[in-house]
């Protein structure tokens, strides 16, 4: 590793399993990209501990952080990307998998398009059983497709590190519990931040379509509140207030018609 690290990869993990971690920790050490520090953040664990102390011993780019207690996933990357040294900070989910170029093409992107702040891509869906579908984001997302959901995927992105500690970084509080990408990626849109999705699916995102059955109401309610917090300030007309509800009434339709209706929003 150089002494300027190029590229910092943080990841947040909660008692992890260990076979998905494994795995998605392979797909960052395997990159076509080596030249990385992959700071790695325990958020206050009660189970499968010693997986932690395995990971010291895996690779000597990985930095390995702990947190007392759980303190959610905002609170955790923050603690990682001030821990860091990269110039760019990179996402990784514990339970996900990178393609094996993805850093590259992203970091080749950001050096030869300086207008764009961060970068992101399409993402294949995969479970237990195997790769079942892939999502295609908008490529130049603009404040309106913040409507129904986030044009990103937050494991997904590279921002340039610069940029994150003169938005604040993620906002730690009760309303962005499960909602931090989307509050963070608004925030940077209204600083004229603006982020892009590289057409390929660079990205491979475990969704469990049972646990997406199961998420809890309360979140919806956040989600509501981020919405109402922001939708006027990005612009957007009256039909804001439709869609600041929509985290509510999606809870009264069966997922899989809000996957539907995704695709067609986003063509």
């Amino acid at each position: 590793m150089s002494d300027t690290t190029i590229i910092s990869v943080v990841m947040g993990v909660y008692n992890p399993d260990k076979e998905y971690l494994i795995n998605s920790i392979n797909s960052i050490l395997n990159q076509t990209f080596e030249d990385i520090e992959f700071i790695i953040c325990d958020d206050g664990s009660n189970k499968n501990e010693d997986i932690f102390d395995e990971l010291k011993n895996l690779d000597n780019r990985i930095i390995i952080i702990k947190n007392e207690k759980n303190m959610g996933l905002a609170y955790t990357l923050n603690n990682c990307i001030n821990h860091s040294s990269g110039k760019y900070i990179a996402r990784q989910d514990a339970d996900d998998v990178s393609k094996k170029d993805r850093l590259e093409k992203q970091f080749n992107f950001l050096e030869n398009n300086m207008s764009y702040s961060f970068v992101g891509s399409n993402i294949s869906l995969f479970d237990e059983n195997g790769e079942y579908g892939t999502f295609k984001f908008p490529n130049c997302p603009t404040n309106r497709d913040f409507l129904f959901t986030s044009p990103f995927n937050h494991g997904s992105i590279m921002i340039r590190k610069q940029v994150l500690e003169q938005n604040n970084l993620y906002r730690v509080s009760k309303e962005t519990k499960r909602c931090e990408d989307y509050d963070l990626f608004i925030r940077l849109y209204l600083d004229n931040r603006l982020g892009y999705n590289i057409q390929e699916e660079l990205y491979f995102f475990r969704e469990d379509k049972e646990a997406k059955k199961r998420r809890k109401f309360i979140y919806r309610i956040d989600d509501f509140k981020i919405r109402k917090k922001y939708f006027k300030k990005l612009g957007i007309g009256l039909e804001r207030y439709i869609y600041m509800i929509k985290p509510i009434l999606v809870g009264l339709f069966p997922v899989e018609i809000i996957d539907y209706m995704k695709k067609r929003y986003y063509g």
